[in-house]
Order: structure tokens, then C-alpha cells, then sequence
């Protein structure tokens, strides 16, 4: 796999609005924290602003890194299950 866009997470932060509007986009969120890894299937069900928000964003109120967008499917954080099953 080859990556259209790569942007270095630490010199170009993505705010709050440009997460949600990123999550629009997708039909699969996938989110790890750890070990523990949410998925978010949006063509079945339709989160709150709340609940994407505290899957998409860190603690500064910015994306969190690493993110990855192929296709309609967002993942956010890194757990290598995940990366090896979806990519």
C-alpha cells in the first residue's frame, strides 16, 4: 500500500472541526486506545457528536496520530491486529 498524503501529525494539527468533518466521510471508524479497539460501523448507526469526538480527538483537542484513512474506513491509534486485518 502506498500512501497519497502523509502530513507529520506534530507540524500540522488537524482541530475538532476537521476531525468530525474527516469522520463524515467514512463509513468504518476503527479506534484503539492500547489494546482495546472500538469499531463504529456509521451506515448502522449514527453516534453522537460527544462519542466521535472522544474517539477522534487526544487530549490537546486535536486529532489523534497515527491516522489513517483508506477507502471509507478511518483508523485512528495503533494497535497491530487492527492495521493487520484491515490493511
Amino acid at each position: 500500500m502506498e500512501p497519497t498524503v502523509v502530513v507529520n501529525a506534530k507540524k500540522s494539527t488537524l482541530s475538532e472541526a476537521d476531525a468530525l468533518a474527516l469522520a463524515a466521510g467514512v463509513d468504518h471508524i476503527y479506534s484503539a486506545k492500547g489494546k482495546r479497539v472500538v469499531h463504529l460501523d456509521l451506515r448502522k448507526s449514527k453516534p453522537g457528536t460527544a462519542e466521535l469526538k472522544a474517539l477522534l480527538l487526544g487530549p490537546s483537542g486535536n486529532l489523534r496520530a497515527p491516522a489513517l484513512r483508506k477507502g471509507r474506513t478511518l483508523i485512528i491509534g495503533f494497535e497491530e491486529a487492527t492495521y493487520r486485518e484491515l490493511l
